[in-house]
């Protein structure tokens, strides 16, 4: 059983910052962030693998989030930079044992967070 917990989220305006943190009990296989809107889907934001020499970002977010993780401290973060409003939902981290498949498919990943809310206004 892997264990996560989300923290960092809040309230910003438009071209503010927040630092996701996903607090876990294990790095797996593959370990991700998504976010989802009210009325939409669930959106992959960004991944990476347990060697952590590629990480994988959405195109939606690329050069505005950073993913990385602290090994020591068995965390995973999403610095979000340059926020719009359309970046607002729960994001989630999630943790994915080693189902074959693309970092953004939901359905690979066996763990999720509680969620914390984002909210970009504008």
């Amino acid at each position: 059983q892997v264990q996560l917990s989300e923290s960092g989220g809040g309230s910003v305006q438009a071209g503010g910052s927040l630092r996701l943190s996903c607090k876990t009990s294990e790095f797996t296989h593959v370990m991700g962030w998504f976010r989802q809107a009210p009325g939409k889907g669930r959106e992959a934001v960004a991944g990476i693998y347990r060697s952590g020499l590629l990480v994988y970002y959405a195109d939606s977010v690329k050069g505005r989030f950073t993913l990385s993780r602290d090994l020591t401290e068995s965390t995973l973060y999403l610095q979000m930079n340059n926020l719009k409003p359309e970046d607002s939902g729960m994001y989630y981290c999630a943790a994915g044992l080693g189902v074959p498949g693309t970092w953004s498919n939901s359905d690979r990943y066996d763990y999720w967070g509680q969620g914390t809310q984002v909210t970009v206004s504008s």
